[in-house]
């Protein structure tokens, strides 16, 4: 495994939901970002985020990571969710609410 695979292996599990970005929850940089961002908190779930426009190995490397093409991508309790898309999906049909109470998630929504 490579230091920034590494790395990303750490971030994904030192965190309960980490959600990787573009920019940062308070100023996303991409539509989908921020959709993503949107999301989470009308659950009111706590996240964090890593910003990959900070770090140019992070932002390729969570891409071979999780063998996922785009960014955000979204992680619970270690476990790679999806992107934008799928997280809207899931919100839409009640599954991310579902996913995040049954990994011991609390949501307030």
């Amino acid at each position: 495994m490579t230091d920034v695979q590494t790395r990303i292996g750490e971030m994904v599990n030192g965190s309960d939901v980490l959600l990787f970005m573009k920019g940062t929850p308070m100023f996303p940089q991409c539509g989908f970002s921020s959709r993503a961002i949107a999301i989470l908190q009308h659950l009111n779930v706590p996240f964090d985020s890593v910003d990959v426009l900070q770090d140019q190995d992070v932002r390729q490397g969570i891409k071979a990571f999780s063998d996922w093409p785009t960014i955000p991508q979204l992680y619970v309790k270690g476990e790679f969710v999806g992107g934008s898309d799928i997280m809207m999906e899931m919100y839409e049909s009640g599954e991310l609410k579902e996913l995040l109470a049954d990994k011991g998630v609390a949501t307030a929504a």
